[in-house]
């Protein structure tokens, strides 16, 4: 059973929220350490997979509409 891509965009947009949320909490004095900067990258990474996976639901659900017509 393949998993459809909208079930997979929440996914990855709770892993999103979830980096950003151990990112604000690993501030210390800087933003601007290490660890901080590569959690923000990877939420970053996640929330972009998700916009893609929400906007492939979209086309396949236009798809099966035209292709019902």
């Amino acid at each position: 059973m393949r998993t459809s891509p909208l079930f997979m965009a929440s996914l990855y947009f709770g892993m999103g929220v979830v980096f950003t949320y151990i990112a604000i909490q690993s501030v210390e004095d800087t933003l601007w350490n290490f660890m901080t900067l590569l959690l923000a990258f990877f939420a970053t990474l996640d929330f972009a997979v998700t916009i893609r996976l929400v906007n492939l639901h979209f086309k396949i659900k236009r798809a099966k509409s035209k292709n019902k017509q």
